[in-house]
């Protein structure tokens, strides 16, 4: 099929992989209000056209955390990313590194960090979640110095699994032993393409930087099952002292929605935030990203960078993002549609559209460098 957009790679990537999978990925929790949200709210932001104004040269370079990249984006962490094409996690680090920005490796990747900094061109970015098995954290933190990765994406809206429907009506979810397995299996066998090129010769190490803590259990029961059991409700501020205590580089915490829980940010030292909802997949019903953020930037203005992800579909939802608040964007589902639909190549084309979109959209705002998008571009202050 023709990809022209995000919308595209999305219904090709519906096309490609099971069932159980796609879902996994596309899927909000509960009634998916937030889901939505994101993706209406930040549409509805409405900016302002201008002309005559000499747009001949455009800067779209930006230094996030000491480096200079070609665009304010990153690729964010999504768990099991790399089961969508064969070692997924690969392809879309060489794609990133070919860009010039940075990748974030999921703690629940199906690649583990070894393999990724492997295949890498470039310093990537590694996401933790606060696990009860703090030996395990330390083990990991160790991990990332190891494969040079330059920066830490903490996840702090995660004590908790959210309840997500969709998993539990695919066998993902819910549906324990043989009976998930075999619901799973048969939808499998409807995307022959895929079960062969990822559920068989992609299936070594499947289960990434968890493997050594399952003790080799290798099904996907199992590793939900460890997911479960080893999130810890307990976390609290004082836990990023641990996290301190073992990791040196740029620290950022991902999940933040509320402007205190910004300014807290800040007093503990974060170098960065996340202004994000977990793509509503975590507690329903919470404002969208692009209603959270601009307060957020106002409480905390430049004590720390602020980068966003939610409902971002284009280039032109990038600098909806920055006129908001942001420094930068992290790329969520957009890159975990386009590896699943064409592998590193599609991710180089979703990156290449999200450039061309956002250089149209500058253009039209009059607008030549990234440091000159804020609320001047808007019709009228947001929400």
């Amino acid at each position: 099929m023709i990809i022209a957009n995000i919308a595209d790679f999305r219904e090709a990537a519906r096309r490609r992989l099971p069932r159980f999978l796609f879902e996994y990925m596309d899927g909000g929790s509960y009634a998916e209000v937030t889901l939505r949200r994101n993706v209406d709210d930040l549409g509805d932001i409405a900016l302002r056209q201008r002309v005559l104004r000499d747009m001949s040269s455009l800067d779209l370079t930006t230094e996030l955390f000491g480096h200079r990249q070609s665009l304010p984006v990153a690729l964010a962490p999504i768990g099991l990313a790399g089961l969508n094409a064969r070692r997924g996690e690969c392809q879309a680090v060489r794609a990133a590194g070919g860009a010039d920005i940075p990748f974030t490796l999921s703690t629940v990747s199906a690649c583990t960090l070894g393999e990724v900094a492997t295949a890498a061109r470039a310093p990537f970015w590694f996401q933790l979640y606060m696990i009860r098995d703090r030996g395990f954290m330390k083990d990991l933190l160790a991990q990332a110095v190891e494969a040079g990765c330059s920066a830490l994406v903490f996840t702090v809206d995660m004590p908790v699994p959210g309840s997500r429907y969709r998993d539990y009506r695919t066998g993902l979810a819910g549906a324990p032993g043989m009976k998930g397995a075999l619901w799973r299996f048969a939808q499998a066998l409807l995307r022959p393409h895929w079960a062969l090129d990822v559920g068989v010769l992609g299936r070594p190490h499947a289960l990434g930087n968890v493997a050594p803590v399952l003790k080799g259990k290798t099904g996907i029961e199992d590793f939900f099952a460890w997911m479960r059991n080893n999130f810890d409700p307990s976390i609290n501020w004082r836990d990023l002292d641990f996290i301190r205590s073992e990791w040196k580089g740029p620290l950022i915490l991902k999940g933040i929605l509320d402007p205190d829980d910004a300014k807290a940010a800040a007093e503990t030292g974060a170098d960065g935030i996340v202004v994000s909802n977990h793509g509503g997949r975590q507690l329903d019903g919470v404002p969208s990203t692009a209603r959270a953020l601009p307060a957020i930037a106002d409480a905390v203005g430049d004590r720390l960078t602020i980068l966003a992800d939610g409902g971002v579909r284009s280039g032109l939802d990038v600098v909806r993002m920055l006129a908001l608040g942001a420094k930068g964007v992290m790329l969520g589902r957009a890159w975990a549609y386009a590896l699943a639909a064409r592998g590193e190549a599609g991710v180089s084309q979703m990156l290449a559209l999200i450039e061309s979109e956002m250089r149209v959209a500058m253009t039209l705002t009059g607008v030549t460098q990234i440091a000159e998008i804020n609320q001047d571009i808007l019709v009228r202050k947001p929400f």
